[in-house]
């Protein structure tokens, strides 16, 4: 007997081959992924929810306690005062900027201050206090002078190693022209330029007009520094001069490529 043939064993093959399985339905996959979808909006939801009640409703993260750092004249019982903290309230609602403005504002002698967060209960104060480069006497009293020419406190007593500002330009062009607070500005320019060993032994930085500032020292001493100009360059000259002539008493470098020095 005559086997298959070879079309009738095709035939044959393609009978046996198993049915593929259905494809799914594309509305049951777009159903699955809204599903899921949904599954996450709501678990962002609930998670989001807790995270406002724990920052806002909860007593987990409230502010308790404030830390201040940077005092030296001022006392941190007095920054704590000022600042006006609103303790028990949440941290997060703290209003940083607002307590930075309110301890500028009632305490001038703060330069600057860093307001944080210190997570979970406390406020973090870094404050930088003024420093006086120079005093201007009023009365019995001493009104102190940062480096930006700023006049921040007055105190009682003249901290050690201050010069006192004495202004004499009462009646000069200079005050009419740049005014008092120009030439307090000079004489801060001058101070700041001293070397540290000449500006411990200057006792007074006296301003006639704007380009006529002179130094009293200790030892009886004086220095001519004319303006507020070349100040590096002056105080260079100035600390060669010293060297050379160490018993001299009188020293000009208001003209630093001429300076001159004698004994009295």
């Amino acid at each position: 007997m005559a086997g298959p043939t070879t079309a009738q064993r095709g035939a044959g093959q393609q009978e046996e081959k198993p049915d593929r399985p259905p494809r799914p339905d594309a509305g049951g996959r777009r159903l699955s992924r809204r599903t899921l979808l949904v599954v996450i909006v709501a678990a962002v939801l609930v998670l989001g929810s807790g995270a406002v009640w724990a920052l806002y409703g909860s007593s987990w993260l409230r502010t308790e306690k404030v830390r201040i750092t940077g005092v030296d004249v001022l006392s941190p019982a007095e920054v704590e005062a000022a600042a006006g903290v609103p303790m028990g309230s949440p941290l997060i609602s703290v209003d940083t900027d607002a307590i930075a403005g309110r301890l500028r504002q009632k305490l001038p002698r703060i330069d600057s201050v860093d307001v944080v967060r210190s997570w979970p209960h406390g406020i973090g104060l870094k404050v930088t206090e003024r420093k006086p480069v120079l005093l201007v006497k009023k009365g019995a009293k001493f009104i102190e002078v940062d480096a930006k020419g700023v006049r921040f406190a007055t105190v009682d007593k003249a901290p050690g190693r201050v010069p006192l500002l004495e202004l004499t330009a009462d009646q000069s062009a200079s005050l009419r022209r740049f005014g008092g607070d120009r030439l307090v500005r000079e004489a801060v320019r001058v101070a700041g330029d001293l070397p540290g060993t000449i500006s411990r032994d200057t006792r007074v930085v006296r301003v006639t007009s704007y380009d006529s500032v002179s130094l009293e020292l200790t030892g009886d001493r004086e220095v001519i520094w004319g303006s507020g100009e070349e100040g590096a360059v002056k105080a260079k000259v100035l600390t060669a001069l010293m060297k050379a002539a160490p018993k001299a008493g009188h020293f000009d470098v208001s003209a630093p490529t001429a300076p001159a020095v004698s004994r009295s």
